[in-house]
């Protein structure tokens, strides 16, 4: 059966306050062993919540026991694919999340919502005493990061970010090389994000579909007519509910940047591009070149790293031999593969390093031989639920923390895009310098009652 929405009204009373809400949803009993089953919850079902869904039931002893999503029209398909089929039995269906975290018997959720509702989800459920993983970015701006962060600490659950790049083997021997200097001094990382995007062309505004709760699809967003060009995925495309390309695929990609340089948050911040080829309803960048400068971080001298991303919607070339086909007929030998091209370039002072998500490869010295290589896909979900049993966000694979400072390079690129202009910006104040435009970028205005607010 499915379950009520709560009024508005009723929502105000509910949850007026981090406190209240801990004293109203209450906790989840304490964990009771490595062998108990763990009961997720899955918070947006379209899109990529239909991969959280398998691949939480092909963990032993994990049961998917609720679905959540403001679209009702997509639970028929669900159940009969993912439960019925499966001889398992069928979860609770639920279209407001808070009326799924007055379930005590659900012991984690995993958001895979559009971003805009991320970090809203997350700290309720969090405040639910429910652990969580939340899909990247695990924030839709800054300061959503920065809460984010301090409710995990109050509230002492397991809370994962869902950059799964992380339990990769091949980017955990990446950073280890990396890190033992066996490139030398690694000075210079880029990230690569190139997806081909056609067109999303021009809806119009139309009324809300039967079955699609608009009103909680919005929450933290303004109020805007309905329009397929803002719903199922295009989302990413409007700043009001996404961060562009750079917050959905390239969060990947500037997350290892990060990773193998070594670095948290910059000093200064670059980004410039546009929205090319296309006349259509998306106002998001397609294409976008980002520089960040990284203080050294090991104390002393005026040594600096450079992270260097860009994203392009069109693909013309390929950065590295690694993602080319080869071809007998072409001039080179390799031809462009029709696909996407997605990875890593690190530059160090004994050689460089190319990856994707599935491996590495390195060419040392003037001679660029080939030198140590790696590869392995891991999983990132069975290192949720292990963290679960364990209790000990220690054994996470990437942190909410972690999370919080690679979705912000996306915040901050985003901020310098908008505004035209370089930033400088000061890692420990976590605020643009001198800056008062700036700084009023690092969050949102909310829509009430959907409010990150600033005690959690």
């Amino acid at each position: 059966m499915m379950k009520t929405n709560l009024t508005r009204r009723g929502f105000i009373n509910y949850s007026a306050g981090a406190a209240a809400a801990g004293a109203l949803w209450g906790t989840s009993s304490a964990w009771a062993g490595a062998n108990d089953k763990v009961r997720v919850a899955v918070v947006g079902i379209h899109g990529m919540g239909k991969i959280h869904i398998q691949s939480y039931q092909d963990l032993p002893n994990v049961e998917v026991a609720a679905l959540c999503d403001v679209d009702e029209n997509l639970f028929e398909e669900r159940v009969q694919n993912y439960f019925v089929k499966k001889n398992l039995r069928k979860p609770e269906l639920y279209t407001d999340i808070r009326k799924l975290l007055e379930n005590k018997s659900i012991d984690a959720v995993s958001i895979v919502t559009p971003n805009h509702w991320h970090t809203l989800a997350a700290i309720w459920s969090i405040q639910a005493g429910k652990h969580v993983s939340v899909e990247k970015p695990c924030c839709h701006n800054f300061f959503e990061g920065q809460k984010l962060v301090e409710a995990s600490k109050k509230y002492k659950v397991i809370v994962q970010d869902g950059a799964e790049q992380r339990s990769n083997p091949c980017s955990q021997t990446m950073a280890r090389f990396l890190h033992e200097g066996n490139m030398g001094e690694v000075y210079l990382a880029k990230g690569i994000c190139y997806k081909r995007r056609d067109t999303i062309g021009h809806t119009p505004d139309e009324p809300i579909p039967a079955g699609v709760n608009y009103d909680l699809w919005l929450g933290p967003a303004p109020e805007r007519p309905f329009s397929k060009n803002r719903f199922h995925y295009n989302w990413h495309w409007n700043w009001d509910y996404g961060n562009g390309d750079i917050g959905n695929q390239g969060v990947h990609e500037m997350d290892i940047a990060r990773w193998g340089l070594g670095v948290k948050l910059p000093t200064k911040v670059c980004a410039m591009g546009g929205h090319l080829m296309f006349d259509d309803d998306q106002n998001t960048p397609n294409t976008m070149m980002d520089m960040f400068e990284f203080p050294n971080e090991n104390g002393g001298g005026d040594k600096k790293k450079i992270l260097q991303f860009e994203v392009r919607h069109w693909i013309s070339n390929m950065e590295d031999k690694m993602w080319m086909k080869p071809d007998p007929n072409a001039p080179t030998g390799y031809m462009i593969s029709a696909g996407n091209m997605v990875g890593n370039l690190f530059y160090g002072s004994k050689g460089y390093m190319a990856k994707t998500i599935s491996k590495w490869e390195t060419y040392m010295g003037t001679k660029q031989e080939p030198g140590p290589a790696g590869s392995g896909i891991g999983n990132h979900y069975a290192n949720y639920i292990d963290a679960i049993r364990s209790g000990d966000p220690k054994e996470f694979n990437r942190s909410i923390e972690e999370g919080f400072y690679t979705s912000a390079l996306v915040h901050l690129a985003n901020i310098s895009y908008r505004l035209g202009r370089s930033l400088n910006f000061d890692p420990n104040k976590m605020k643009f310098i001198n800056d008062d435009q700036a700084n009023g970028m690092l969050r949102r205005e909310y829509r009430k009652p959907f409010v990150v607010e600033d005690k959690v």
